[in-house]
């Protein structure tokens, strides 16, 4: 028997079963969500970075590229922002879109309260989001809480897909991800709303807080209670006697049965002094 050639019986041998299937691709989406980025970074503004930023500190950030081809074609049918949750339809390559949630913990209320008042201490900062501004100043103002603006770690993320794929996150989940980036690249203040108030909470609240001011006590309309127990000492007017204004009078050419008119005149002035 000649030697067995092995390269011959692999050219004509079947490929195993395990390389027979090619990968499944994803079933074409008419009217998906797509990134804009078609090529390069995803991130456009500050804010997009930064989540990304957090995601790769979290560890989930080398997963990411794996989704970056069903963001940009698409794939995704529909994506909801609300309290504690983003949640989405992405379609693959099964037969109905799977359902991805990303979960982040809310905010209580003591943490809300802690935060919008310190933001409405600062009046510039007030004042650039209700003209529609997020200032990138805010997540050193909420971090001087005590609180994390966007997820800390992994353990602030919950990941959850309906595909069978075991590693977390998918690409269906890693979709999402890009399409929530650029969701805070148009509107910022999603950022707040995943975490539990959404724009219009928000900025009703800081205005509530700005044009609050303290009450006034009503003035009291007794006098001893407005001076506070007594009535008040009223300064001492100089001494005057009230025959004064007549040392004042040129003599007089004028006598009456010998006195001088003046001097009869003082007693009068005396007399209406002490009325």
């Amino acid at each position: 028997m000649s030697p067995r050639n092995w390269a011959d019986d692999e050219a004509g041998a079947e490929e195993p079963f395990w390389r027979a299937a090619p990968p499944a691709r994803p079933r074409t989406v008419h009217g998906g969500i797509q990134i804009n980025s078609t090529r390069g970074p995803v991130a456009r503004t500050w804010w997009s970075a930064r989540f990304l930023a957090v995601l790769e500190a979290a560890g989930v950030g080398g997963r990411l590229a794996r989704g970056r081809t069903y963001a940009r074609r698409g794939q995704t049918v529909s994506l909801q922002v609300d309290a504690g949750a983003a949640t989405a339809r992405v379609q693959g390559s099964a037969a109905r879109p799977y359902r991805v949630r990303i979960g982040v913990p809310t905010l209580d209320k003591a943490q809300w309260t802690a935060v919008l008042d310190a933001l409405a201490a600062d009046a510039s900062l007030t004042a650039a989001m209700l003209a529609g501004e997020l200032p990138r100043e805010v997540e050193d103002v909420v971090a001087a809480q005590g609180v994390d603006l966007f997820p800390s770690g992994s353990r602030d993320l919950a990941m959850d897909c309906t595909c069978p794929d075991a590693t977390v996150p998918c690409k269906h989940l890693a979709a999402v991800f890009y399409l929530l980036a650029e969701r805070f690249d148009a509107d910022p203040f999603a950022v707040l709303a995943l975490r539990g108030r959404d724009r219009e909470t928000v900025l009703d609240e800081l205005r509530a807080r700005r044009t609050r001011a303290p009450e006034a006590p009503p003035l009291p309309t007794d006098p001893v209670a407005f001076y506070g127990g007594g009535s008040p000492e009223l300064p001492a007017g100089p001494s005057t006697p009230p025959d004064a204004l007549l040392d004042r009078v040129p003599a007089l050419p004028l006598a009456v049965r010998g006195r001088d008119v003046v001097e009869l005149l003082r007693p009068l002035y005396r007399a209406l002094d002490d009325r």
